[in-house]
Formats: structure tokens, sequence, C-alpha cells
């Protein structure tokens, strides 16, 4: 009984003293966000020493209040457009006996492995002027021009179709975790399917919207290639052409700072509507299918069968049907097919050091929000959310004044470019860690510490292990969001780093199609790689 009571009493010390963080934790994760603070406080350096009249000479300049209607109308309408397009395939798939549903809960997600400049470069070998349509029309109904695809419809059309699948996520994961017998009871009550959903599911399915709106506003509000493809000026364009002009990069920091701004009220908007609740946690959505469906289309089965092939066809058969085409072609043309090698190398290794990296600061954050919550930990969560809330061009420009004024040993090195990845991606990586860590007992932890194990020895032996799901999922978000990264590999890789995405980049912004082909479709199957990862842990996770 003695040792039972010594060992009850040892407990309630080790709770006790769990209230605040170990030393070792608060050293690391303040480190942690010191460095991810460090670009922003660079870049508030950088445009100050131009002055203040001269900073608010450029900032109030017609031209920047025009950048600003320009970025925020096609924030509105891709994220309004993406809303509407993931409702209704999210209850189509949730919530009735649409046939193949399991088919169509993976092919509306897939488009999330296409970068944005390669859905880009692809529908403007097709729909733009003199384009593919256009030349198979020519010949038999000489039609010689087609309206223009650049500007605000093809950037809008483009970005829809590449990042629908965030807010589909949140609203298939709150389709999921509602309950249905409000749904069931309306029903019973002789209310019909649609004055059902307008009453009844909508409702809930108000915050999972606003959650994967706002996802998606971050995403385009960040977008470089698109818009840059498709020459439309956004902040992400105006700042990369105002950086490589070589005139005044003060002006590069200044609109970096006013689009910093742009985010950051995005980013605050989303953590008002859900409160303590992190961000990237919004998109930690199952991927499998729903079972038990009930909802019976009947004669709308073949509408929605129609509405989902539409979305494949556009979102997924087109991109690859174009891709093996201009990569037929090529061939034929004798396009060099072995320099591409490279780049898919550079690419694979550094976003696996990117999610090698981003789990392991990732790790001590969460421990830390989760194990020992308070006001400290809780800035700490915010700080890391940084990278998250801001476009990787304002990151990577940041870094670059940074790297070339205080740390030349690292500037254009690939620790650089890793460090970036971190920034922007380390939420990411924190969704699952949370997740995982969650399920993870306490009492666990502290029985090991009762047996005289030492913290560190306890989180090694036993965490580490249980969080190993968390590790890999997050691990696979970051190896696929860093491979499909642009601005900041442009910005900040070394003088003789090529990866895919520069290497596709380089020669669409060119046109050389044919050229492109290869490299986007390697990027695309690796990228595939731990998407397939996902939505397998997605279903083995299922009830």
């Amino acid at each position: 009984m003695s040792g039972t009571a010594a060992g009850i009493q040892r407990l309630r010390a080790i709770r006790r003293q769990r209230r605040w963080p170990p030393f070792t934790l608060s050293l690391t994760t303040s480190i942690i966000g010191l460095a991810l603070l460090l670009p922003i406080i660079y870049l508030f350096i950088r445009t100050l020493d131009a002055g203040l009249d001269s900073l608010a000479d450029l900032l109030f300049r017609p031209r920047t209040a025009a950048i600003i209607v320009r970025s925020m109308a096609l924030v509105i309408i891709v994220s309004g457009g993406s809303a509407v397009l993931a409702l209704a395939l999210g209850w189509l798939i949730e919530r009735t006996d649409l046939p193949f549903r399991r088919v169509w809960s993976i092919v509306t997600v897939l488009p999330l492995v296409i970068p944005s400049y390669i859905m880009a470069f692809l529908f403007i070998s097709v729909f733009a002027p003199r384009g593919m349509v256009q030349r198979i029309f020519a010949a038999p109904f000489g039609i010689e021009e087609i309206p223009s695809f650049y500007g605000l419809p093809g950037a809008a059309i483009v970005l829809i179709l590449v990042s629908y699948p965030y807010t589909l996520l949140t609203v298939r994961a709150a389709l999921r975790g509602s309950g249905r017998a409000l749904e069931e009871a309306s029903r019973t009550l002789g209310k019909g399917p649609w004055e059902t959903f307008l009453r009844i599911t909508l409702p809930q399915m108000r915050p999972a919207l606003a959650s994967g709106s706002l996802l998606v506003a971050l995403y385009t509000i960040s977008d470089f290639g698109a818009v840059s493809l498709m020459r439309y000026e956004t902040f992400t364009w105006a700042i990369y052409l105002q950086y490589t002009s070589y005139v005044d990069r003060t002006a590069a920091a200044a609109l970096s700072l006013v689009l910093v701004g742009l985010a950051v009220v995005l980013f605050l908007t989303e953590t008002t509507a859900h409160g303590d609740r992190p961000m990237e946690e919004t998109h930690q959505a199952e991927m499998g299918g729903a079972d038990s469906p009930s909802v019976p289309l009947g004669p709308w089965k073949y509408p929605a069968l129609g509405l989902c092939s539409l979305v494949g066809v556009f979102a997924l058969l087109v991109p690859m049907a174009v891709l093996l085409f201009w990569l037929v072609r090529g061939i034929g043309a004798g396009e060099e097919l072995s320099a591409v090698w490279g780049p898919a190398i550079n690419s694979a290794l550094v976003s696996s050091l990117a999610a090698i990296a981003g789990v392991f600061v990732a790790l001590p954050v969460v421990v830390l929000a989760v194990r020992f919550p308070g006001r400290f930990s809780m800035l700490i969560d915010r700080v890391s959310h940084v990278g998250f809330a801001l476009p990787g061009i304002v990151i990577a420009l940041a870094l670059v004044f940074f790297g070339s004024r205080l740390a030349p040993a690292l500037y254009q090195t690939h620790v650089m470019l890793v460090m970036a990845y971190v920034i922007l991606f380390l939420p990411i990586a924190m969704g699952p860690l949370r997740t995982s860590l969650l399920q993870v007992n306490p009492r666990v932890e502290e029985a090991g510490r009762t047996l005289g194990h030492r913290p560190l020895t306890v989180f090694r032996t036993i965490t580490v292990p249980l969080l190993r799901p968390g590790i890999l999922a997050g691990g696979a978000l970051v190896f696929l969001t860093a491979m499909k990264e642009l601005p900041a590999t442009l910005l900040l890789s070394p003088l003789d780093f090529s990866s895919l995405g520069t290497t596709i980049w380089a020669a669409s912004s060119e046109a050389y199609f044919a050229r492109a082909a290869l490299p986007a479709l390697l990027l695309i199957a690796i990228s595939a790689v731990p998407m397939f990862f996902l939505i397998g842990r997605g279903r083995s996770q299922q009830p």
C-alpha cells in the first residue's frame, strides 16, 4: 500500500508540475516563434528605411488601389465559385445515392495535386486565342479568332478548379460529422429534400463553408503562377515584377506589407469564426466516401452524374490528356527528355527535407499547445500560423533580404529554401500531429514518469510511436505542398538548382508547352503518392 500511495503522490506532483511547460520546451518554442517572425520584422525594417513619406506615396498611388481591387475581385469570385461547387459535390457524395460515390469521392479531391501554374498553362494551350480549340474549329467553321481567355475570367476558372477541394473537404467533414436526425425528422414531417436541405442542412454547413472559403481566399491571394500566366496583375505578380526589376526593391517590400495586411485580415476573420480552433484543422477531413446515403436522387441522378463528370473532365481529364498530347508531340519533335530527371530529383529531395524539418519543428509547438494550454502556448500557436496566412512570395522576399544582409552564408542555399518551406507549411504539419496527440491519453505519459523515466525519454519512447500516424500524414501534406510551391523556389533556389516547378514555369511562360509536359506529369505523379496515402488513411479511419 505504501508503494501505491507513493506512486499516487508522485503522479499528483507530476500533474501539478505540468501546469507550466518545461524550460527546454519553452525555450525551443520561443526560438521557433522568433524565427517565424523574422521575415515580418525584416519587411517592416526594410520598408521603413525608405521613409514614411516615400512609403505613403507608394501605398496611396492609384495603381496600388487598382491592384487591391483586382486582387479582391479575384478572391471573391474564386472563393464564391468554389463554395457553390464544393457544396453541391459534398452533398451529392455524402447525402445521396449518387452512383459510384466512392469513385467521385476520390476524383473530386485529386485536383489538389495539380499546381495552379500547370493548370493555367494547360488551359492557355487549349482555350486561349490560337489554342487547340481555335485550331480545331478554324477549318470546318472558319473561326479565325475566339474570345481571349486571359485576364480575370481565365485566372478565376483556373483557380476555382485547383482550389475548390479545400472547401469540399471541409464541407464533407461537416456533413459526415453532423447528425442526420434533424434531416430525417424534417422529411417525416412532410418536408421535401430541397426544403430540408435549405432549412436544415445548409445552416449546419455555414461554418464549414466559411472556413473552406477563407482557405480558398488565402490560396487565391497568395497565388503567383496562374495570375502571371493569365496576365492578371495581382499583388503577388506585381511584387515579383518589382523585385526582379532591380530598380527599387523597397517598393516590393512595401507592397508585400500591404499583401501581409490583406492576408492577416483573412486569417483573423477565420480565427474569430472558429475561436480557439486552429485553422489547419479545418482541412483535415477524411477522404473516403460515407456509407448509408439518405436522399434518393431519382430522376436527378443523371444531372448529378453530369455535374460530377463535368468537374472530373475539366479538372482532371482535360489536363492529363493535354499533358499527354504535348508530351507525345514533344517526343515527335525530338524534345530532350533526360534533362528533366535532375529537377525531379531536386524537387523530391528538397520537399522531403522540408517534410522532415516541418514535422520536427511542429512537434514541440503542438506538444506545448496541447499539453500546456495557456497564453504563452496560444501566442506561439498563433505565431506558427503566420506562414499559412502569408503568400510564398512574401516569405521568399523577406528571406532574400535577410539572407543577403544578415546571413550571407545561407543566401541562395538549400538551407534557406527549406527554411522558407517550413515557415510556409508549418501549420499543415501541425494539423495531423495535433489530432494524433489529442488522441494520446496523458496518463500514459504520466505512467512512464512514475516509473522514473525522464520527460524526454517518455516522449521519445512512448509519445512519438503513438504519434506515428500524425507524423506520416503531416509529412505527406508538407511534401505535397512543397512540391507545388513556385515563388519561394524561384527567388530562393541556389544558382545551379532547378526544380520541376521552376522548369515548368520557365517553359510555359515562353509558351514551350511540349517542353513543360514531362516535368508537369512527373510533378503530378510524385505529388499523387502522398495524396493516395492520405486518401487511404482517411478510409481506414472511417467508422
